[in-house]
């Protein structure tokens, strides 16, 4: 073969291997735009029973085609305490084995004739994907067809490269022995490192399928790369987790030496499981009349490995969760910030629906917070000690900067997971949270509004009376009960709530609103104390009636009213 045609194949090969990435993000975004209300329910059942957990990380790596999805999402649920340490690390095991579905499309590419499928795929995806109802079972389609059209370009590549009839590439791969367990260590090592590079183990078990394959490359050697893309595609959970907390950190830790560990004992036990799992799929080493066997070989050895080593480990999930412990031991020094969001990762910008998911689950975060802020301005209302009534104020006031920063924090990240074709319900659900950290901003300016009133009084070094003091606290309590039932809605499902109880309670507020105005109009014109106390007065009730309407317009947006 001439050098330009050399070139012509590489380029062949590189671009039919973007387009298998291409095809597998397009069928992993679809399916996660299809599942992804299902996906929250799921989430939201698992329990701290590790057979449960192991079971939801396999159904949902299967259901997204993506472990990095699942393994980045749980990572930054534990950063955000929705699940602890030992639940991560059964769903990340579980996660292990619902990736072998990729290992399996891809010896399916490799082992079937696909034309006859791949161009049918392209065109029925093309006529849904026109259509509103079914255009993410057209993209799935599509990238199904990306995927499959891929292994049909990367086995033809393979075919044109010849690589069989090489002299130099078999002398190459010969020169390594392959009794030498020094040569699996070399190619574990080289898989992962390529898959580190990459971010992609599909790409680099359909580099390893094609060298494999062509006869090229011995099944020893090949089964060593795969080892090694276990352990390389734990580097895209540790990359999310270097900007969350310790916790999060640990459960990328876990992913990592659960891995490691699953090679270790191969390692130990290499050739006859290696020949164990070869009569398994009826091929025998070194035959090349049974080629054809080979993707085979390698999705089975990828399956039996993941299962296996599940098996050997998810009863030692303390253990191993008290290792990681010990490895990233707690500092003494407060991670915590007074600004940080707790549950939005960027690295999450790659599966949009799950990320809709963790900016529901930090808006309601939010509303917890205007709840804690109105908590100190009932403190502030009764506090008689100087110090500590400044210390109160400071922190409300910091905490109102804090609650700007978090509505735009949120609303930075859901505008740039707009960017992505959503499904309709994750559009509302975006347009939803957007009107809701509005609104939850507008309570926390409230707040800040009613501790400003207090600091008037304050500052005037005078008192309200005790009837104005009662009055002004059961008023309170009735703008506390509003919050409190919003909270309650933000962290639950809408499905198990009516807006009928937040309705009740706004009346309640709008009377006693009413009432109190009144009452003050007669205290003032009875001189029971002066006009300037009046306005104080005054002002804060008003101030709880407008927090009160904020409350309503949080829980119309959220049941869409």
């Amino acid at each position: 073969m001439t050098t330009s045609s050399y070139f012509f194949l590489i380029f062949e090969l590189l671009g039919s291997l973007g387009l298998l990435i291409f095809g597998m993000k397009m069928m992993s975004d679809s399916l996660q735009k299809m599942a992804g209300p299902q996906l929250r329910h799921i989430l939201g059942a698992i329990t701290s029973n590790r057979f449960t957990g192991m079971l939801a990380g396999t159904f949902i790596t299967c259901a997204v085609q993506s472990s990095s999805a699942t393994t980045v999402m749980t990572v930054s649920f534990v950063s955000a305490g929705l699940l602890s340490l030992g639940q991560a690390i059964s769903v990340i095991m579980g996660a292990n084995i619902g990736t072998t579905l990729t290992a399996w499309i891809m010896s399916l590419g490799y082992s079937v004739d696909l034309t006859v499928v791949v161009f049918p795929a392209f065109f029925l995806g093309l006529l849904l994907i026109y259509n509103k109802r079914f255009r993410f079972a057209g993209d799935l389609l599509y990238g199904v067809a990306f995927v499959f059209f891929s292994l049909v370009l990367l086995s033809s590549a393979g075919k044109s490269m010849d690589l069989e009839h090489n002299e130099q590439v078999i002398s190459f791969f010969s020169s390594f022995d392959t009794s030498s367990y020094l040569t699996i260590i070399i190619f574990l090592a080289i898989g992962t490192i390529i898959t580190c590079v990459v971010q992609s183990s599909a790409a680099v078990m359909a580099i390893t399928i094609l060298l494999c394959s062509t006869g090229v490359l011995p099944i020893y050697m090949g089964i060593a790369l795969v080892m090694g893309e276990n352990i390389g595609t734990t580097a895209t959970a540790n990359i999310a987790a270097l900007g969350a907390g310790i916790q999060a950190r640990r459960a990328a830790l876990a992913h990592l030496l659960f891995n490691v560990f699953g090679v270790m004992w191969v390692l130990c036990v290499f050739y006859p499981f290696v020949d164990l799992v070869c009569n398994i799929a009826g091929y025998t080493p070194g035959n090349e009349a049974q080629a054809s066997h080979i993707p085979i070989v390698l999705a089975t050895f990828h399956t039996c490995f993941n299962i296996t080593n599940t098996a050997i480990l998810i009863g030692f999930i303390p253990q191993l969760e008290r290792i990681v412990c010990w490895l990233l031991p707690q500092r003494d020094t407060a991670e915590k910030e007074d600004f940080k969001l707790t549950y939005l990762h960027s690295s999450l910008m790659r599966t949009p629906e799950l990320a809709v998911i963790q900016a529901q689950k930090e808006t309601a975060l939010f509303s917890q917070r205007t709840q804690q802020m109105f908590a100190l301005v009932r403190q502030l209302l009764t506090e008689k000690k100087a110090s500590k009534w400044d210390e109160l104020f400071a922190e409300i006031e910091k905490q109102e900067d804090i609650a700007d920063n978090i509505e735009i924090g949120i609303a930075r990240y859901l505008e740039r997971v707009s960017y992505d074709h959503l499904s309709n319900e994750t559009k509302n659900l975006v347009r939803t949270m957007l009107r809701e950290i509005s609104e939850l901003e507008s309570i926390a300016d409230s707040c800040y509004n009613l501790s400003r009133i207090l600091k008037r009084l304050h500052d005037s070094d005078k008192e309200f009376t005790p009837d104005q003091l009662h009055q002004l606290q059961s008023m309170t309590i009735f703008t506390n009960d509003a919050l409190t039932q919003m909270n309650v809605v933000m962290n639950g499902r809408v499905e198990d709530y009516t807006i009928e109880e937040s309705y009740r309670i706004e009346n309640m507020i709008n009377l006693m609103c009413k009432q109190l105005k009144e009452d003050n109009i007669k205290a003032v014109d009875s001189h029971q104390y002066d006009y300037n106390m009046g306005t104080i007065f005054t002002d804060f009730v008003k101030e709880c009636e407008k927090l009160g309407d904020y409350v309503i317009n949080v829980m119309q947006a959220r049941f869409r009213k």
